[in-house]
């Protein structure tokens, strides 16, 4: 930015007169930065669902639904936009957003405690209507706000904007988690409340209880049980985030029996982690929190069973269980990491993992394999040999880890004795799809091993397999979509460069290179309707925001496909001139690999000058900084400090996402001992090469892994690194969960060398006390007391580890804020904070 909302210069950290701003000049300038980014930065929608109608002239249409926020508004709801289909029209529309619901609701109440903890492990920013589920048969929305559940209908005989409507209630109900609506009955509403699986009809207003895992003890210690929601580090390493799933279709006469696949978890052996509360709450909060080394919570697998009678009364049945555990298919599970039904409602399917988390199983559980708890009141009596077993229908091992995607797809099952799916997988480095095709084992068929698990040998079972993609690039974890009837399967990669997401397509038949459906030179996020005829993606670069176009895909006998461009719900808009974007670049390290990097520069740069230098970090796993996408709010930071006159570095090291699994897993066991030093040699050589950054004032600044590198950085390389500015950072990998530090280090009982050096506490003495004997205040730690990710004992620790060696350090708590700064105010001051402590100290 090199001009305020006045058009005035922006000065640097330092006034015209040479004297250094004041803590309100500070605050101003976060405030005027944050102000011209957000009027340049497009409301970003998101939640797309889709559905084709027929207007009163009969031209047809469709009408794509999604969350954001209106110019007007300030939280996110819902909205759509009508898509007419006129091929004959050449001229590229633009598609103006509208209203769904009425601008008068407004949802009363407050986000309880497990709403609000869910947002934290989505990294939910947003606030207002946050999800949604949808029934497209009949139009239904369902969504949760302000601690209720709505629901509206969209059927085309009414006129929008639509007026929602509460569940009513005839029992209190505290929480409504993850409302989901039966696939083949919308007027029933499952979801989570205290814990335990419920489900709601809203003709007759009925709420019953489905399972019984709380049993209504307010003392968490004496409460290990849950029904229906995932544990703590399926939510936060694993990112699901709901624990039940409806059978998607009736498979039994008469269709008045519904059943729910849900989850049960025992934390029993779990520790409790106690976090102080601030403001109106004065107790306690009370969590399950497995550090690495100790035990982790139980899962297994049961269902859910009611009919629903003739008068709409929901009348509860036995649940069912596996006759056989799931640990007994497969001994060493450890997380349940993915469920749910194949399409026909037959089998069960789940995705297990070992707690090394190199050994993952596809396990398939026939609906038979499921028996009553109470055997006296079995309805069910076709638990009979000639039908299939529960069994491992594929694995996998890795010597690193494996990284667990959403990509499964059950295509329609032709043959009953085989199942063919879509898989992702990293077998030869880097994830790509495939289309496995396994006999299944019928129940005569069972082998016993000498644990009494029913096995067979999995990969005598495989009867083809075939790659649909190659190559040194990635396919995305999530976002596949398949057309059965063309043979194609869409998908987002990395094909054309790393830096930039695409959408692709492959025939599965006639094997080719992937063909690109996107326009180069921007990152896309794309979705899709569910016979892949139209998607809408939202599209970005570096010197452009993000606009939003719809295509539709049009499929003929004599070309299998092309794609026309329909029109805009979000137009293009160019850049203010004032606006510096940042600029990207790409280094070989010594160890040969290709390292890009992204370079913010200060707003009227004179030539042979040096400028103080921050560099901002992760440099962890599962997180990409560089890419060729607009960054707007999201890189406010760093925004914000090369409007100050600070030259801004941001670098993807061996460690970062996307680039494969010897480029990612160079951290394995050693994490914190090694990025560093792949950032001071692009650092060193961006200075040789730019000639702006001046070496003898250098910050590094980060949050989470990235305040814990940032606090790595000032041990490591105090040299090079003047100041350090840790956010919430890790500080002993020994007080981290389990989910995630085991898969990068290990146990620490099995890794004690890693853990130790990698540990910022036993660390502590090497923290400079000066700068070349000039001056102290080279450390700055940012924490939020009730931080439920990275605790704040992470913090403590250190500084009681800094006063035993005599370390200067300065200390910034925020006493209500959690892992990410969720208050307007809270983040401004931190942003202040941070320029002043920089400008003071740099």
């Amino acid at each position: 930015m090199e001009v305020d909302a006045s058009g005035d210069e922006v000065n640097n950290h330092r006034k015209s007169n040479g004297k250094k701003k004041t803590w309100t000049e500070l605050k101003k300038e976060v405030r005027n930065v944050r102000r011209q980014l957000s009027s340049i930065s497009s409301k970003i929608p998101s939640y797309f669902e889709f559905k084709e109608m027929v207007a009163e002239n009969e031209t047809r249409f469709c009408r794509i639904y999604f969350l954001s926020t209106l110019s007007s508004g300030r939280e996110t709801t819902l909205l759509y936009c009508d898509v007419p289909f006129d091929y004959a029209k050449s001229k590229v529309e633009t598609y103006p957003w509208q209203p769904l619901l009425e601008s008068s609701f407004q949802a009363q109440g407050h986000f309880s405690r497990e709403e609000q903890m869910q947002m934290e492990r989505k990294r939910c920013v947003i606030w207002g209507i946050t999800a949604f589920d949808y029934q497209p048969s009949i139009g239904r929305f369902v969504f949760p706000a302000s601690g209720s559940v709505f629901y509206c209908d969209d059927q085309q005989t009414q006129q929008t904007p639509l007026h929602p409507h509460e569940l009513e209630h005839f029992v209190p109900i505290s929480s409504h988690l993850n409302p989901q609506m039966c696939p083949w009955n919308p007027d029933l509403i499952a979801y989570i409340n205290n814990c335990d699986l419920w489900v709601h009809h809203i003709i007759s207003c009925c709420d019953v209880r489905l399972t019984y895992a709380r049993k209504g003890s307010t003392d968490l210690s004496e409460e290990p049980l849950s029904a229906g929601i995932p544990s703590y580090i399926t939510q936060e390493e694993f990112n699901r985030y709901t624990g039940f799933w409806w059978q998607p279709v009736s498979i039994f006469s008469g269709g008045d029996i519904y059943h729910i696949l849900y989850e049960e978890v025992d934390e029993s052996k779990v520790e409790l982690l106690y976090l102080p509360c601030f403001g109106d709450e004065k107790e306690l909060e009370v969590y399950r929190f497995p550090r690495a080394g100790t035990k982790n919570a139980k899962s297994t697998l049961k269902i859910a069973q009611f009919r629903l009678t003739s008068t709409n009364e929901i009348e509860v049945l036995p649940y069912l269980h596996l006759s056989d555990s799931i640990t007994s298919l497969s001994l060493d599970m450890e997380y349940l990491v993915r469920a749910g039904w194949t399409p026909d409602g037959k089998h069960v399917w789940a995705k297990v993992l070992d707690r090394k988390q190199s050994h993952e199983q596809l396990l398939l559980l026939p609906f038979c394999s499921f028996v009553s708890s109470d055997p006296a009141k079995e309805i069910y009596t076709n638990h009979v040999e000639n039908n299939p077993a529960a069994q491992v229908i594929y694995e996998e091992v890795s010597e690193v880890w494996i990284n667990v995607t959403d990509v499964l797809y059950f295509f329609t099952q032709e043959n009953p004795n085989e199942i063919t799916f879509l898989w992702a997988s990293e077998e030869t480095g880097f994830r790509h799809l495939y289309i496995v095709t396994v006999e299944l084992l019928m129940a005569s068929e069972r082998k016993v091993n000498n644990k009494g698990a029913k096995l067979a040998e999995v990969s005598k079972r495989i009867k083809k397999k075939i790659a649909l993609t190659s190559g040194e690039w990635e396919v995305s974890e999530s976002d596949v979509w398949v057309n059965e009837k063309k043979r194609l399967v869409y998908f987002i990669g990395l094909k054309d460069s790393p830096l930039e997401r695409h959408l692709y397509v492959v025939d599965t038949e006639n094997l080719h290179e992937p063909l690109r459906l996107t326009a180069s030179g921007f990152s896309h996020s794309v979705a899709m309707n569910d016979d892949c005829t139209l998607f809408v993606t939202i599209q970005s670069s570096v010197g452009q925001p993000h606009f939003g176009q719809v295509y539709q895909i049009c499929y003929s006998p004599n070309n299998p496909f092309t794609v026309q461009a329909l029109g805009y719900f979000i137009e293009p808009s160019a850049l203010p001139s004032s606006y510096r974007q940042p600029e990207l670049f790409s280094h070989r390290l010594q160890s040969g690999h290709l390292i890009y990097g992204m370079l913010f520069k200060p707003p009227n740069m004179r030539v042979g000058e040096k400028y103080p230098t921050v560099l901002t970090i992760y440099g962890g796993p599962e997180v990409q900084l560089v890419t060729n996408s607009y960054k707007g709010m999201r890189y406010l930071r760093q925004y914000l400090l090369s409007s100050e006159g600070y030259v801004v570095v941001s670098i993807d090291c061996r460690g970062s996402r996307h680039r494969g699994v010897a480029f990612e897993s160079h951290i394995k066991s050693r994490m914190g001992t090694v990025e560093i030093a792949d950032q001071v040699e692009v650092l060193l050589w961006l200075s040789e090469t730019t000639g702006i950054i001046d070496l003898e004032r250098v910050a590094v600044h980060g949050w989470s892994y990235g305040g814990y590198l940032s606090l790595m950085g000032l041990i490591q390389r105090p040299d090079i690194f003047k100041v350090a500015v840790a956010g919430a950072p890790v500080t002993s990998w020994t007080l981290y969960d389990t989910g995630y530090t085991e898969r990068y280090m290990g146990t620490p009982e099995k890794n004690v060398a890693g853990y130790s050096t990698g540990s910022v506490i036993d660390n502590a003495n090497r923290f400079p006390d000066e700068f070349f004997f000039l001056r102290e205040n080279r450390l700055l730690i940012i924490h939020g007391l009730r931080d439920e990710n990275v605790h704040f004992a992470h913090t403590s620790q250190l500084i009681n580890a800094l006063i035993k060696a005599g370390k200067p350090y300065q200390l910034q708590i925020y006493p209500t804020e959690r892992h990410s700064l969720r208050h307007l105010d809270t983040s401004e001051h931190y942003e202040t904070t941070l320029l002043s402590f920089l400008q003071q100290h740099l």
